[in-house]
C-alpha cells in the first residue's frame, strides 16, 4: 500500500499548490484574504486528514516509516498549517493575509515530500 506516496500525497501536493497560487496572485493584486482562500485551506486540511487516516491505516498494517518521530514531527506540522494559516491571514486583513496564506499554502508540498521521503525509507 502506498500510502503516503500514491495519489493521496500528490492530491495534497497540488491542493496547496493551487491554493497557493490563488493566493499568492491576491496579494499580487493588493486584495485581502477572501473566501475562496479560507475555503481553499478547509480543502487542504480535509485532505490531510485523509492522508493521516490512511497513514493509521497503513501502520495498523504493518507499515512502518523509517524513522517514527521525525515522520510525526513532519506530520503533526503539516497538520497544523492550513489552521494556522487560516488563523493569522483572519487576523490580517490586508495583502500581507492573502501572502501569508499563500506562503503557509507553499510550505505543505514541501512537507509532503518530507513525508514521502521519510516513508519511503522504511521500504528500504
Amino acid at each position: 500500500m502506498a500510502t503516503v506516496n500514491g495519489p493521496l500525497g500528490t492530491v495534497v501536493i497540488v491542493l496547496a499548490l493551487a491554493v497557493a497560487g490563488w493566493a499568492l496572485l491576491c496579494a499580487a493584486l493588493r486584495r485581502s484574504p477572501g473566501w475562496i482562500q479560507f475555503l481553499g485551506l478547509a480543502v487542504v486540511e480535509a485532505a490531510l486528514v485523509v492522508l493521516l487516516v490512511a497513514v493509521g491505516v497503513a501502520l495498523v498494517g504493518g507499515e512502518r516509516p523509517g524513522d517514527a518521530a521525525v515522520f510525526a514531527g513532519y506530520l503533526i506540522t503539516t497538520l497544523s498549517l492550513p489552521p494556522m494559516a487560516a488563523v493569522l491571514g483572519r487576523m490580517e486583513p490586508t495583502r500581507w493575509g492573502s501572502l501569508t496564506i499563500g506562503v503557509f499554502c507553499l510550505v505543505i508540498p514541501v512537507l509532503v515530500v518530507r513525508l514521502q521521503q521519510t516513508w519511503t525509507v522504511a521500504g528500504g
